[in-house]
């Protein structure tokens, strides 16, 4: 990012900051507490232990449930992209899958298998995994069948023709799966454990509702925000710079 851009984002930054003090000043504290009351109150559950104790739970479901969903959805989504008669037949399905609201999903697996932690990870895997497919099947579409051709014609190995020519062309596909993974599942687990379970940020996001604490509420906001762009800052970045070094 260029000096000029880094400045941009700062000032996007500060004039969002001056506008929610603004608005917090306009209405009233309950309502909309400052942004210093919010950190406050942050550190308060920092420090009590009750933030780390909840926001862990969370995130060990977050990247469990994203796991399971890029593992399935990547191998179903790359089988459906090369075979033509598979993708025909399941293709209704995905159609009925990514239109099946999350909360309905939610509800059923919790009916059908009572209110257990499998039964929360597969009502989030069950709304993300169509997501992937479809993202990863018109990768595998787009892959250039000239390149593979000419892989085939100098005796690639099939591991070198998935690293050096397969990988390179879904990298992209792959990133906005992840990246849309990320903002769609933590969504869905804060929905489900708001629902369902003892524990999370989300159950401790309903306490919060019923008491009306809206500070503790963009508290656990901020947390949650600060460590996802933890997420793209430390591991998303660098492994798109690592994966896309070969252009130019």
């Amino acid at each position: 990012m260029s000096m000029s851009n880094k400045l941009l984002s700062t000032l996007s930054f500060l004039l969002l900051i001056a506008l929610w003090y603004g608005m917090a000043i306009v209405i009233n504290d309950n309502t909309l507490p400052t942004p210093t009351v919010v950190l406050q109150v942050l550190w308060q559950e920092i420090k009590l232990g009750q933030l780390p104790h909840h926001f862990g739970i969370t995130l060990l479901r977050l990247v469990t449930s994203f796991s399971i969903a890029m593992f399935f959805g990547c191998a179903i989504g790359i089988a459906l992209g090369r075979d033509k008669g598979l993708n025909a037949f399941l293709d209704n399905w995905l159609i009925i899958f990514l239109n099946i609201p999350a909360f309905v999903t939610i509800i059923l697996c919790y009916i059908w298998f009572g209110l257990i932690e499998s039964a929360a990870i597969l009502a989030v895997v069950i709304n993300k995994l169509p997501n992937v497919i479809v993202t990863i099947r018109e990768g595998t579409k787009a892959l250039d069948k000239d390149l593979l051709e000419m892989a085939h014609c100098y005796n690639f190995s099939k591991n070198k023709i998935l690293f050096h020519v397969i990988w390179p062309q879904l990298h992209p596909f792959v990133m906005a799966a992840t990246r849309s993974g990320l903002a769609l599942i933590w969504k869905i687990i804060l929905i489900v454990e708001f629902l369902g379970r003892s524990d999370g940020m989300g159950y401790q996001l309903h306490l919060f509702y019923q008491l009306f604490d809206v500070a503790s509420i963009l508290a656990y906001t901020i947390a949650f925000i600060v460590v996802i762009q933890l997420i793209e800052l430390l591991i998303l970045k660098p492994l798109d710079k690592k994966a896309l070094r070969w252009r130019r």
